[in-house]
């Protein structure tokens, strides 16, 4: 029997940052090949993963990713169980490198992107070997993506994961994207999205219900003012005006310059790059929101 040394410990914690008395195990069980040790954690791994699978996955982070041209671009959400591994380097990586998986393969949903080829091995072989790494029960549980025809899309995560944010714009020149202008409207957009939450980017996509919802509210408030019918629809439409200018992002008022709406600052961007940009659409998740 191989006498198990301290120093051949370490390595294998360094080598695989497993707890010190799993390496130890290990190292028993493996006779101290070192290969064969780092075997044994991989194969207790799976086994340990299945036990977590139980336990609650109320934190967690956004990974985001964004082509070098600005083409393309996904967010994911992955969950696990506490803020501190939420904010551990190995997990935000790990949730980085998802979404640059989602971008580039474009998977139908969460089962075929565990499913995907990624760096050699599953999406969801590597998730559960992180598991096994850091010890906690983690789950892929949604994710959005953009390539538009013609434009770009940019990105932006918030509160260290809480919000991950992707925006989609159109232009017709493909070296806008490159531009400083356009990269620093872009940035500025995701921080937008980020911060007031919108509905949708332009009103036609704010569902019909939720107008309609609004609409009734406002007239049954114009109503106890006791005006005439025909005032109460005035009053309604001004009202339901005002909610535009809140939920719809293209006439939300920019947030760093209220003297702007985000239509008028993609037309200032426009003509200073000499393009034609619009915000047409944008994907927002917040961490926990659909639980």
């Amino acid at each position: 029997m191989a006498q198990i040394t301290a120093a051949m410990v370490k390595q294998l914690r360094e080598m695989t940052d497993s707890p010190m008395m799993e390496c130890k195990k290990a190292l028993v069980e493996a006779d101290g090949d070192m290969d064969l040790a780092v075997d044994v954690l991989r194969k207790n791994g799976l086994a340990a993963a299945a036990k977590k699978a139980g336990r609650a996955t109320n934190e967690g982070a956004m990974g985001a990713y964004v082509s070098d041209d600005a083409r393309v671009g996904a967010i994911v959400e992955v969950a696990c169980e506490t803020d501190f591994v939420g904010s551990n380097p190995k997990f935000t990586g790990f949730a980085a490198r998802v979404a640059q998986q989602i971008a580039e393969t474009d998977p139908a949903d969460v089962e075929a992107l565990l499913a995907s080829d990624m760096d050699g091995e599953t999406v969801e072989a590597a998730l559960t070997e992180l598991i096994h790494v850091i010890g906690e029960n983690m789950k892929i549980t949604r994710f959005a993506s953009r390539k538009p025809a013609a434009g770009a899309v940019s990105s932006y995560i918030h509160m260290g994961g809480k919000i991950g944010v992707l925006v989609e714009f159109s232009f017709e020149k493909p070296e806008t994207a490159a531009t400083d202008a356009f990269k620093a409207f872009a940035h500025d957009v995701a921080m937008q999205v980020a911060a007031t939450a919108p509905i949708c980017a332009v009103r036609e996509d704010v569902p019909a219900e939720v107008v309609e919802h609004e609409k009734s509210i406002y007239k049954a408030q114009a109503a106890e003012s006791g005006k005439p019918e025909a005032i109460q629809e005035k009053m309604a439409i001004g009202r339901l005006e005002k909610f535009y200018k809140g939920c719809v992002l293209n006439e939300q008022e920019f947030i760093k310059d209220s003297s702007l709406t985000i239509s008028q600052y993609a037309a200032q961007v426009s003509k200073e790059v000499g393009d034609t940009i619009t915000v047409c659409g944008f994907d927002r998740l917040e961490r926990g929101e659909d639980k």
